[in-house]
């Protein structure tokens, strides 16, 4: 899908034309990264916090990697050949890491066979179907607090009259740091479970959110945005590890992919959100403060099922 959609953006004559190549790349995009994190959490029992954000990390990674790669190609060669370069440099690498992941291996011992303790949505006095929903409202709420900063750091500094140059690198600098944010997250995660990651970066995204209605200076701005990646970096892998823990494997492909299209679709509400509450207002304070309402609801749920799961009654 990624091959067929830059291929087929290359080659678009119509503005119709390349906003659906787009979608195709989005879906090629959007199916991939919920059935690796899967898939990889069914490889490891000890060490599956560490590998699934390390898994996770591949986005944001090349959320810092391709922006100025990209820029410069489209520069020299123009936006048609490096749409097409794209296509055939992802079609050929997702073709032969594919063949290599799909080799035979030895089916990984289940949690209950290493001695590991198999939680589930009863320990937490709720159902299967009841924590699912949960899972999928908390990761629509941080992701529409998540969205503000990604989506509109760039306009948000040609706001302020730094420029959107500016503004594109402190996007890069926050996808590097995320790509910290997940593989600490991830060594954190192994120790307190995901639960508790989770709330851990759903509080430090909040205080990130802060910063940035707090500090406006063009310094500030970089530490601010390099904080928030850190900060959020480990949030949506976290959701992964407590659908491990909570749930059977059998069922991590289906109950992953339904908490990251509610991240997807939170994203997506956000940005838009952002941009409404900007042209209404004038200002993105009054955004930044919608973001932390948002924040503010993923912790209540989080913390909420953190005390179910101390709490007795969560067994009667």
């Amino acid at each position: 899908n990624r091959f067929n959609g830059y291929v087929g953006a290359a080659n678009a004559h119509s503005l119709l034309a390349f906003a659906l190549a787009h979608t195709v790349i989005g879906f090629g995009s959007s199916v991939t990264l919920g059935p690796l994190m899967a898939d990889i959490s069914q490889w490891f029992v000890r060490r599956r916090g560490l590998a699934v954000t390390l898994c996770s990390s591949g986005n944001y990674f090349a959320g810092a990697l391709w922006p100025p790669i990209v820029q410069q190609a489209i520069a020299h060669y123009g936006w048609r050949a490096t749409h097409l370069s794209i296509g055939l440099f992802c079609g050929t690498a997702m073709l032969v890491l594919g063949l290599v992941a799909l080799r035979r291996r030895a089916p990984v011992a289940a949690a209950a066979a290493s001695g590991q303790r198999l939680l589930s949505p009863e320990s937490l006095g709720l159902s299967p179907r009841a924590l699912q929903t949960l899972l999928a409202v908390a990761s629509i709420c941080c992701c529409v607090a998540m969205s503000m900063p990604q989506v509109h750091i760039v306009a948000y500094c040609g706001d302020l009259g730094y420029g959107v140059a500016r503004g594109a690198d402190m996007l890069s600098l926050m996808m590097a740091f995320g790509v910290l944010g997940r593989i600490l997250s991830g060594l954190i995660a192994d120790r307190v479970g995901g639960l508790r990651t989770l709330m851990l970066g759903s509080a430090l995204q909040a205080v990130a959110l802060l910063m940035y209605l707090l500090y406006d200076g063009l310094i500030s701005l970089y530490v601010v945005s390099a904080l928030f990646g850190l900060f959020q970096g480990g949030i949506i892998p976290s959701y992964a590890l407590i659908v491990r823990e909570y749930f059977a494997p059998k069922e991590a492909g289906t109950r992953v992919g339904i908490v990251l299209m509610a991240s997807l679709f939170g994203m997506a509400l956000g940005g838009w959100m952002s941009g409404y509450i900007f042209d209404v207002s004038g200002s993105y304070r009054a955004a930044f403060l919608n973001r932390l309402g948002w924040n503010f609801v993923n912790g209540a749920i989080v913390l909420w099922l953190l005390y179910r799961r101390r709490s007795p009654l969560a067994f009667a």
